[in-house]
């Protein structure tokens, strides 16, 4: 019997990211995007075209049609999709977070291990060469400092910061950490939507290490940055620059007056983190390779993010009883 090579790719959802797919797609050599859905039925067409052709098709005939189906909607339709794609045997990949609620994630794994299906989560990090740059030199974190901001931008106010922004840093640190979290204390504010803009976290894990994870997504400049502290050295990396330095005892230039230690230098190569999430995809559905960000992981996100939503609803509550913060305000 012939090898499957072809995967046949149905997309709902064809606004900002939507569109991204819908290309990565019908750029692929082991994927083919067969329709494209939304319910603005003029959005579906104009992606779909822009994909190379795709038609418009309403959701029901694009899962006859499909193997799989990417869902890249709005954040509160993500469940009730997935759970249409996983009951019609279709295989799943799905933007973050993988869904509202840890109940709803948790129907979700069961859902899809019953079925025997693919369900990826698009945690575009773990496909990074900062996460293979970062990984390869620390293994046993002990204090961790990432920051993500960027100006602010209409996409993506659906959800809080923490759901649009700080979960990616959430899931990178903790499969750097690779240890329960224990303890999360939190801080945010809404400045210009309905949910908070900015966020800081303490998270602490079992194993004793501690993150501060800052989100914000109305700075007048983008940075992104992350410090590591470890036996093993310190590690502060510019994504934005795309370089690292590393001060340890291994590899790199020896610093005089440290007593053994060395400075190593590394700047890293960009690839296009979408594609190889693509790539990853197709060969977990066609070849039945491990899939690199599953449900579960997407799952411990969603827990460490919605964790980080109640500590900032609890500190503000504290801040409105004190009288720090007006009771009538919901942003500072």
């Amino acid at each position: 019997m012939k090898e499957k090579t072809i995967l046949r790719v149905g997309l709902v959802g064809a606004g900002y990211f939507g569109r991204f797919h819908a290309l990565k797609t019908a750029a692929s050599q082991r994927e083919a995007l067969v329709g494209v859905y939304d319910p603005v039925v003029e959005n579906a067409e104009r992606v779909g075209k822009e994909a190379g052709g795709a038609p418009y098709m309403p959701l029901d005939k694009l899962l006859d049609q499909c193997e799989a189906l990417i869902i890249a909607a709005p954040a509160e339709e993500h469940y009730k999709l997935a759970v249409q794609a996983i009951q019609a045997g279709k295989h799943v990949l799905i933007e973050k977070p993988i869904a509202s609620t840890l109940v709803q994630a948790d129907h979700l794994i069961e859902l899809s291990e019953k079925a025997g299906i693919v369900l990826q989560v698009g945690h575009l990090l773990r496909y990074s060469a900062e996460q293979k740059a970062i990984s390869e030199r620390i293994k046993r974190p002990l204090y961790i400092e990432t920051t993500r901001i960027a100006p602010f931008k209409p996409r993506g106010v659906d959800v809080s910061v923490v759901l649009d922004l700080m979960i990616h840093d959430l899931d990178l640190v903790m499969a750097i950490v690779n240890s329960p979290i224990d303890k999360v204390d939190a801080l945010g504010a809404a400045v210009t939507s309905e949910f908070e803009d900015i966020a800081n976290a303490r998270v602490t894990f079992v194993n004793g290490c501690v993150a501060t994870i800052a989100a914000s997504r109305i700075s007048l400049k983008t940075e992104r940055k992350m410090r590591i502290f470890s036996e093993e050295g310190y590690l502060s990396a510019d994504f934005m620059e795309k370089q690292l330095v590393m001060i340890g005892r291994e590899k790199g230039l020896p610093l005089p007056g440290t007593n053994g230690f060395r400075r190593e230098a590394v700047k890293w190569k960009d690839h296009d983190n979408l594609e190889q999430e693509h790539a990853a995809f197709a060969a977990s559905c066609l070849d039945g390779a491990p899939v690199i960000v599953d449900a579960v992981a997407g799952r411990n996100a969603l827990e460490a993010a919605l964790a980080v939503i109640n500590s900032v609803k609890e500190s503000r509550e504290r801040m409105q009883a004190s009288g720090l913060l007006s009771p009538k305000k919901m942003s500072f």
